[in-house]
């Protein structure tokens, strides 16, 4: 993947070659870290693609115990400081409403998160401009200015259900 280029993770909803996409993923997550001169040691390495395993974000004990099956220790500081450095440097973000982890699916762009989360089956989609998300923090930005408020940091967080738990509660 190339600077600039969006893996969109609303594919969480739709098959798709999800290997393929973690993959593209990692490696950008890797080159970004690299970049910036940052160390992705071997405990955030495997944080970052326990995170990617799944289109869901996940509690921090989660990947705790994932990092503890591995072999990276059962201490929850272990995971705590792994996510944080995660999130540091935009290569995950933290899902409030769910106090749980999601991967960046577009490591090294400038972007405020617009997440949309299934109610029922828990799968998370960073939605990306494709998907309508730049129209959504451009209307925020619009918002606050008729305030004269200046936005540091917004994440938008969606909760509803995908498009196979929504199909299935209208059976």
């Amino acid at each position: 993947m190339l600077v600039g280029s969006s893996t969109s993770s609303a594919k969480a909803f739709t098959p798709h070659d999800h290997s393929r996409c973690a993959g593209a993923t990692l490696a950008r997550a890797e080159a970004v870290a690299a970049e910036k001169g940052a160390r992705l040691t071997p405990v955030r390495k495997r944080a970052l693609e326990i995170l990617l395993e799944e289109h869901r974000a996940m509690g921090a004990y989660e990947v705790l115990d994932r990092l503890a099956a591995d072999g990276y220790g059962k201490q929850p500081p272990v995971a705590y400081r792994a996510l944080e450095f995660l999130v540091e440097h935009g290569l995950a973000h933290r899902v409030r409403r769910l106090n749980a982890f999601a991967a960046c699916m577009s490591p090294g762009e400038e972007h405020a998160p617009v997440f949309l989360i299934c109610r029922n089956c828990g799968e998370v989609a960073e939605a990306g401009p494709e998907e309508g998300a730049d129209e959504v923090r451009h209307a925020l930005q619009g918002a606050a200015e008729r305030l004269n408020f200046h936005v540091e940091r917004a994440t938008v967080e969606a909760l509803g259900l995908c498009p196979n738990c929504a199909a299935e509660e209208a059976q």
